[in-house]
């Protein structure tokens, strides 16, 4: 069920009359507004500004969504590649003038390589759960360029657990960690199967990639326990 492609193209197709509903496994329900997806630079949030300016070389925007990344580096001149497994998604930017797409997962990807891998709006969280990292960073180890660099924001929501007196935090005894959450999304009577993403705390993703021989730099910090980092070859 392609739930964000449908309501993706509904608002592109001006059939738009309510937002996508999350429901987390957090006890929190939250509102994905469809305008949101189609924003211009200008109304980006800082960190995604940063990362698009940080952008070289061939592209590939992992999770593109509605295309707004990647609308907005090939009208200025970048030689840049949308994936996202939904089709609805990939059927709006091809709409919206973006003249490279892929429907596909992005552990299907195979025999292409870009210099900047491209994963905003918290992208990385497609690997669902910490122990599957390990296996998206190979990926990214074939997709990459040796000289390459991949951008990619996250956060870190230990805020969002009840603290203690002594500064802890209570975490499900359920959780291997914190940052994994399973979602749901409703839009107009439908609703998705669950699944899971990722939110990784930058001193754990650093581990992670230095453990599978890779470089990881903290470019920006947001406002909200969200960053943008980097991540090279050693």
């Amino acid at each position: 069920m392609d739930i964000l492609g449908k309501a993706l193209m509904d608002y592109h197709n001006r059939s738009y009359t309510e937002e996508i509903i999350t429901h987390s496994s957090l006890d929190e329900e939250d509102v994905l507004p469809l305008p949101y997806m189609f924003r211009e630079y200008k109304q980006m949030p800082v960190l995604e500004q940063v990362a698009l300016n940080h952008c070289k070389g061939e592209i590939l925007d992992v999770g593109c969504g509605a295309g707004s990344h990647s609308l907005y580096l090939q009208k200025n001149g970048f030689n840049v590649t949308g994936l996202d497994k939904s089709p609805g998604a990939i059927s709006v930017c091809k709409q919206r003038g973006i003249l490279k797409t892929i429907n596909k997962d992005f552990l299907g990807i195979e025999k292409m390589q870009f210099d900047t891998l491209l994963f905003l709006m918290n992208g990385i969280g497609i690997a669902g759960k910490l122990k599957n990292l390990d296996r998206f960073l190979n990926q990214i180890k074939l997709v990459l360029r040796p000289e390459g660099q991949v951008l990619l924001d996250s956060s870190d929501i230990l805020y969002m657990f009840k603290a203690d007196d002594d500064g802890g935090y209570w975490i499900p005894d359920d959780l291997s960690y914190y940052g994994e959450v399973t979602f749901k999304m409703t839009y107009k009577n439908e609703e998705s199967e669950p699944f899971e993403w990722l939110y990784v705390d930058f001193n754990t993703l650093s581990r992670a990639a230095n453990f599978n021989g890779m470089a990881c730099e903290l470019i920006k910090e947001g406002e909200h326990s969200d960053y943008l980092a980097r991540l090279t070859f050693k």
